[in-house]
């Protein structure tokens, strides 16, 4: 039985630089690859307290503080290969970015979005270099690479300079807690956290890339327009370059319009998205989105950017703007807000599109790579998520 090792140290539910999409991706990769693995022998390897849900075989990296991000990429580059030799691993898949440069064995790289390439501005200089030349140097000697949309695969095409046929898009999927609840239990949680009746929710690290400033404005815009009532909540954790979101909140005079919520546990993020409104996500650069994926899913009427993977996820069931057009993003707030039977609509198809995605078919065709990678008779898929 080959044996497959998997780079589970950003897998964390702490309020950290952890805390983004990419600990999701672990945590359910790990949950359903044992189901749809069941011929590859699976260990992951996960920083001290991480919890794991499913029956993959764990490696918890107690004597590495892998907490900052400078010394998980020392493991990765330090103790993986000694791994990789002492236990006999056939096959490595860095699940974020980045291999080993001494690998010692075939690697499957998944790649989440190459946004420090296209929008080299948004990244601080030293993660920008480290980037640029890692994820690259990765990229170009896997033995796979999992892109996690079409968008994304274009991109490491165009970008890395990879031929198609060393590619495999796997989209993500969306957990079965997301999804519509009733009315009264939506109300009763606002209630309990103090939330506005009416509110745009968006959800993501505050960093230059989601756009937040361009949002800030709008919703100053959308205020003037007969809805005065609604807030504007902003759920996430402070990442690089967020001062300038403050301070335009700051100069539009709107800091009791707008809310800074926070990391928002997993328990609860489910009702924070079905307690909106609207949701708004006109971010610059993504390579997937899943908070769009998982509001559709809670039924709440989506307005996101009509780049890069956004429209490949979100589809017709949402509605697509430009972001850099600040205006345009205020008239589809303000559409959704002032027409019931638009929200409606895009609740109603949005929900349709999300029952698409599922993260058992993610780990079967991720699976699928691994089988690829190592040479092997791959199974015929019983499926495929939505593109």
């Amino acid at each position: 039985m080959k044996h497959v090792g998997i780079n589970g140290q950003l897998l964390s539910g702490s309020q950290s630089y952890r805390s983004a999409g990419v600990s999701g991706y672990i945590g359910q990769l790990l949950a359903h690859l044992p189901a749809a693995a069941p011929d590859l022998r699976l260990t992951a390897y996960v920083p001290g307290g991480a919890q794991v849900a499913g029956g993959v075989a764990l490696q918890r990296s107690e004597g590495w503080d892998t907490r900052s991000p400078w010394r998980r990429i020392l493991w990765e580059q330090l103790a993986v290969p000694e791994l990789v030799r002492r236990q006999g691993l056939d096959l490595w898949h860095a699940t974020v970015n980045v291999a080993p440069v001494a690998g010692r064995c075939p690697a499957v790289v998944t790649v989440h979005d190459l946004s420090f390439l296209r929008y080299p501005e948004a990244f601080p200089v030293l993660q920008r270099l480290y980037l640029r030349t890692q994820v690259l140097r990765s990229l170009r000697a896997a033995r796979r690479v999992i892109a996690v949309s079409a968008a994304t695969g274009q991109d490491v095409m165009a970008l890395a300079g990879l031929p198609a046929e060393r590619i495999d898009v796997v989209p993500n999927g969306v957990d079965a807690a997301f999804g519509v609840a009733p009315a009264a239990e939506v109300a009763a949680f606002r209630a309990r956290r103090g939330l506005p009746e009416r509110y745009i929710l968006h959800l993501g690290t505050l960093e230059p890339r989601k756009n937040l400033v361009r949002l800030v404005r709008a919703f100053g815009r959308v205020r003037v327009a007969d809805l005065a009532d609604v807030k504007l909540v902003l759920a996430g954790g402070k990442g690089w370059d967020y001062a300038n979101i403050y301070q335009e909140v700051s100069r539009l005079g709107l800091e009791a319009e707008v809310v800074f919520a926070g990391y928002v546990a997993d328990e609860e993020l489910p009702w924070w998205y079905r307690g909106a409104a609207v949701f708004a996500y006109p971010s610059l650069m993504e390579g997937f989105g899943l908070p769009v994926l998982e509001a559709m899913a809670c039924g709440v009427p989506v307005v996101t950017s009509n780049v890069s993977a956004l429209p490949e996820v979100a589809g017709e069931a949402a509605l697509l703007v430009d972001p850099t057009d600040e205006e345009a993003l205020a008239e589809a707030l303000r559409a959704v807000l002032s027409d019931g039977g638009l929200a409606r609509e895009l609740g109603v198809e949005g929900r349709r599109r999300a029952v698409r995605y599922r993260w058992e078919r993610t780990a079967e065709e991720t699976a699928a790579v691994y089988r690829r990678g190592l040479g092997l008779a791959v199974r015929p898929a019983a499926g495929q998520n939505a593109a």
